[in-house]
């Protein structure tokens, strides 16, 4: 892998380990050579992924659109910004500049960028491994929704595995290097 998706939050929230947990994942993926791709702000868990990447020596490409631009949240000093006019062009962007997907804690907006690649991982139009940081127990009570969601039988466990879900960043990207992606189900190949 040598570009990953971070999807995080452009707050920085009231956990201090959740900002101790980014700032290591953006000490990482630098030290690893592992560009970052992400929304391009100077602000929040966003702004604390990409400062400590550029401290440490890495690659930070920001993807934000100009309305954002213009609200005076982006970052100045990153490795590379592309500008879109929508967010739905800068999703596009960052899932076609990345390898990986690694979600952070963040609100309505991370969730939507996690679940938008998740459903692409599962209908075989991305082949790139997808994680979650579960960082203090964030996404406790997401991940128990997806259990109900399978007990419901409205999520499939085998596309329920296809998410990698860590506590350690270390052996989160351990098993994104490891991922397989599964074959094109029958169902959706046109061959």
């Amino acid at each position: 892998m040598k570009s990953i998706a971070v999807y995080c939050g452009s707050s920085l929230g009231n956990d201090p380990k959740i900002v101790a947990d980014a700032t290591e994942l953006g000490k990482k993926l630098a030290q690893e050579n592992i560009k970052v791709i992400y929304g391009g702000a100077r602000i929040g868990i966003m702004g604390t992924v990409a400062n400590t990447a550029l401290e440490n020596g890495g690659e930070v490409i920001g993807v934000i659109p100009e309305f954002l631009k213009r609200k005076e949240v982006v970052h100045e000093n990153l490795t590379e910004l592309h500008t879109t006019q929508t967010m739905v062009e800068r999703k596009m962007k960052m899932i076609e500049l990345s390898e990986g997907f690694i979600a952070l804690p963040g609100g309505f907006g991370t969730l939507e960028e996690l679940f938008e690649v998740m459903t692409a991982l599962q209908l075989a139009q991305i082949q790139h491994p997808v994680a979650i940081l579960n960082s203090n127990g964030y996404y406790d009570e997401l991940i128990a929704m997806m259990q109900t969601m399978m007990q419901k039988q409205l999520l499939k466990e085998k596309n329920f595995d296809m998410l990698i879900i860590e506590t350690d960043i270390t052996r989160l990207l351990e098993r994104m290097r490891n991922f397989v992606p599964q074959a094109i189900p029958k169902w959706l190949d046109n061959a």
